[in-house]
């Protein structure tokens, strides 16, 4: 049960960071990478932390590239529902306000549960030397690596 609760940490955060991370480097058009520049800079980070072989470069890429266009409309359809918020809050409009928090929140689960299927299948794919190297390093938390952060592209909180 605790290998379990740790796999499903890992995948969490795995997620969660996967989905949240812009590359490293300067952005000189001030916007975000596009997705396979995110996906590529991600394989990039796992391939130097855990030696990663071609064939799990290969495996990883797909994996979080499906993730990421899966999440892409639910992504839409949450910034939509978190921009509507205002306008509901300034006219007082609580039906509206509960209808769009409720859309959030079963937006949000979605996504962590695209995040973490996906994170799950890379899991899966990684040795037992390289799922131990990754569960002892601080990459789980660090900059760059598996930590809590809004998605790809997403919305941080408000």
């Amino acid at each position: 049960m605790k290998t379990l609760t740790k796999l499903t940490a890992c995948a969490a955060v795995l997620a969660a960071t996967l989905m949240g991370q812009r590359s490293f480097g300067v952005l000189t058009s001030g916007s975000a990478p596009d997705p396979a520049t995110m996906v590529a800079n991600k394989v990039a980070r796992l391939t130097t932390l855990l030696t990663l072989t071609s064939a799990q470069q290969s495996q990883a890429t797909t994996i979080f590239t499906s993730a990421l266009t899966a999440i892409a409309p639910l992504r839409t359809s949450e910034a939509t529902a978190h921009d509507a918020l205002p306008a509901a809050v300034k006219s007082n409009a609580s039906s509206t306000i509960d209808q769009l928090s409720a859309t959030i929140g079963s937006l949000t689960g979605q996504i962590i549960a695209i995040q973490n299927k996906a994170d799950a299948a890379f899991y899966a794919i990684l040795t037992a030397d390289q799922q131990t190297k990754l569960s002892e390093t601080n990459f789980l938390n660090g900059p760059g690596g598996f930590g809590p952060g809004p998605g790809f592209g997403g919305r941080g909180p408000h």
